[in-house]
């Protein structure tokens, strides 16, 4: 008889499939379409270290998106793709000025400063997005050999706040940061939420509006795990290699990251799964919107919906629903839609929030 306190061994599945929240698009699980590209990629032999056929095929279609000079680097996730672009814009005395809010000063645990050795210089922003005259903030002191030397803008599309940036707006950003000397890094974790909100090419904001190096995020749009930094100027860096692997980012077997970005982008994969998690947070957003004591507090224009309601009222509310609070202490939450939450999922959710409020 097998003994009752023996550790299994076997694979077997530990969650409810059926449960789902709105915490992150990153507790989504792969689309079915990415799992079909890992197995068609898997079985035989590939030369390792991106030498494969799949990640040379991948460069065909990233330029199919980022034009004809775009040239990627797939990586392990999101903070490394951030950590390796920076890296490769700036000089050991560089700074990158950025939004407050954004992802790389808030979220990455120091690693844009720690790891890639340079330095954050924030502006404070009312909606997360950048303009011209905030950059112009810290946009100074090249000559000052007490200050870190700004090298480059960074911003994010959509922002942490879930806003998104128009066309004419990266592209004023682009034209600003270039008249003084400074390169333009976008970090698109959620690239295809924000093409999908403003019904464009994503080539539109990025090589078309001057932006020189890109972090192309995945994960959060159906991928099982797997990013890229995307060069769309070759002069802007040229050490892409190199600092991939000195930055822990290079993939032994990496057409398994290159499969999954070439099932999302070949075809209309990333469009999909983007719109869809964008019209889930639209009908959440309307949802909460009429109920008194929520209120909405930034436009919701991607996946994201950003609300304050009473403290007690949200920690009820995440006994039955998984999410986060944004900032505690005011009572802001924030509530994001994956490709996979379904109008059942934000229709529960709003009666949740209806009847936690209704106590």
């Amino acid at each position: 008889m097998a003994d009752p306190q023996a550790v299994r061994t076997d694979a077997r599945r530990h969650h409810d499939p059926e449960v789902s929240g709105f915490a992150s698009d990153n507790y989504a699980g792969a689309h079915p379409e990415i799992l079909a590209a890992l197995a068609l990629a898997n079985g035989g032999h590939q030369v390792s270290y991106g030498e494969d056929d799949y990640t040379a095929h991948l460069q065909f279609v990233m330029r199919s998106h980022f034009g004809p000079h775009a040239q990627a680097f797939p990586v392990f996730n999101g903070t490394g793709a951030n950590v390796v672009a920076l890296q490769a814009l700036t000089d050991r005395w560089g700074a990158v000025i950025c939004a407050e809010t954004a992802h790389i000063n808030v979220d990455e645990c120091g690693a844009p400063e720690r790891v890639g050795g340079l330095k954050l210089l924030t502006v404070p922003t009312e909606d997360g997005k950048l303009t011209p005259e905030l950059i112009d903030r810290q946009a100074w002191g090249w000559e000052d050999e007490h200050r870190a030397m700004p090298q480059v803008v960074s911003i994010a599309q959509n922002t942490e706040l879930g806003t998104v940036y128009t066309v004419d707006e990266i592209r004023a950003i682009c034209d600003h940061a270039h008249e003084r000397g400074m390169k333009v890094h976008l970090d698109g974790a959620r690239i295809a939420n924000a093409a999908a909100s403003l019904d464009v090419p994503m080539r539109s904001f990025t090589n078309a509006a001057g932006v020189d190096i890109l972090s192309f995020g995945g994960t959060k749009n159906g991928m099982l795990f797997g990013e890229a930094v995307v060069v769309l100027d070759p002069d802007a860096a040229g050490a892409m290699k190199h600092l991939r692997k000195l930055s822990m980012q290079l993939a032994s077997k990496m057409r398994f990251i290159s499969v999954q970005l070439e099932a999302l982008l070949a075809r209309d994969l990333w469009l999909r799964n983007a719109r869809h998690a964008n019209t889930m947070a639209q009908r959440l957003a309307d949802g909460v919107r009429s109920v008194d004591g929520v209120t909405i507090l930034h436009p919701v224009q991607a996946n994201a919906v950003f609300a304050r309601l009473p403290h007690e009222v949200s920690e009820r509310l995440q006994k039955r629903y998984r999410f986060y609070f944004w900032d505690e202490a005011a009572g802001d939450v924030r509530w994001m839609c994956s490709f996979d939450t379904t109008e059942e999922d934000v229709d529960g959710f709003v009666t949740a929030v209806k009847e936690e409020m209704g106590r």
